[in-house]
């Protein structure tokens, strides 16, 4: 039976995602063959204490489970904005947790980020010094160690999240406000097609007498299948692109996406996420609470700096008067306009 609220925002790993409602027509996709999806085991950078501890405090708001179940009910990208430090980030990692969709793929943009690096590298000159004859190395004795165009291309991130896994995979594309002005443009038809073409396996395909090539996936050293070169998804991926508002996207980006904005959170959601990090607070931790929203009214503040804050001042051997000047050291304004001096 079906199940719109598959994501509960419970720190819980359970099975919902099987109970997900079918997708709308227009956003079935058929890719095959079907691929299994990888274990947390699969990718040693899933397993560190940072990300494992990030994906079970992460304290959602009600708007935020809403719209990441319409999202994945959708098979739509989510595309979160919010100030630093809102957890938008998190939310990949959270999800992806809850819902046991394995490692999480993720794609960090910066200005030069094009498509392709998304999709796939190709090392090409690594083929071509691997193709020289060497002595002792080809079949016969001298010659070229037989080698093909897989052995040297990597699927990136969006394209192993695309690979055709018979349940969605997690991937966060982080900070896609860096990206230059084409790259939301670039994305337009991938994430709408669930689909792309890797030219040189679609080249290689032509010579070969099944088409299949063995290419290996982003975060593991296991090969996948390729067939002819053209990779088409089977479960629309969980995607989160977040974003800091510091630019605007083409509406024709926009309206493929959900869209989630997150704001500063109020004093009840600082006080469950500092419960969720570092336990019940304190009057000291409290007060700090009370610090951080006073100064975050006249400047921009993470929450992140406010968690730094009170585990620094809550270590035995600090004076009450140092432990004051480093909260307030730790808790400087992001922007550097809102400091008077620059520091």
């Amino acid at each position: 039976m079906s199940n719109w609220s598959v994501y509960t925002g419970t720190d819980e790993p359970h099975d919902g995602i099987a109970e997900l409602p079918a997708p709308p027509p227009w956003r079935a996709f058929d890719g095959g063959p079907a691929l299994p999806r990888p274990g947390d085991g699969d990718d040693a950078s899933a397993v560190s204490p940072d990300r494992v501890h990030r994906a079970r405090t992460y304290v959602p708001t009600p708007e935020s489970v809403q719209l990441v179940n319409a999202a994945l009910c959708l098979r739509r990208p989510l595309l979160v904005t919010g100030p630093p430090g809102t957890g938008k980030s998190s939310l990949a990692y959270a999800v992806a947790r809850e819902l046991s969709l394995g490692p999480v793929l993720r794609w960090n943009i910066t200005s030069r980020s094009t498509l392709a690096d998304g999709l796939y590298q190709y090392d090409p000159l690594s083929r071509l010094y691997a193709g020289r004859k060497e002595p002792g190395t080809g079949p016969g004795g001298p010659g070229p160690t037989p080698d093909g165009v897989e052995d040297h291309l990597r699927l990136g991130p969006l394209g192993t999240a695309l690979l055709p896994y018979d349940r969605p995979r997690a991937l966060l594309v982080d900070e896609i406000d860096k990206s230059d002005l084409d790259l939301p443009n670039d994305l337009l038809n991938i994430l709408e097609e669930g689909q792309y073409e890797i030219p040189e396996l679609v080249r290689a395909a032509r010579h070969s007498t099944d088409g299949k090539a063995r290419v290996l996936a982003d975060g593991t050293d296991t090969p996948v299948p390729v067939v002819r070169g053209r990779v088409r998804c089977r479960a629309f991926p969980f995607v989160v692109l977040t974003s800091n508002g510091e630019r605007e996207f083409p509406p024709a980006f926009l309206r493929r996406c959900v869209r989630l904005r997150l704001l500063r959170p109020d004093r009840t959601q600082l006080t469950d996420i500092v419960r969720a990090h570092l336990g019940e607070p304190d009057a000291r931790a409290e007060s700090l609470i009370t610090e951080f929203l006073t100064r975050a009214g006249t400047g921009e503040l993470a929450t992140d700096q406010l968690l730094n804050a009170i585990y620094l001042t809550g270590i035995a051997g600090l004076q009450a008067d140092s432990r004051e000047q480093l909260a307030e050291r730790l808790m400087p304004y992001l922007s550097s306009a809102a400091d008077g001096d620059g520091f």
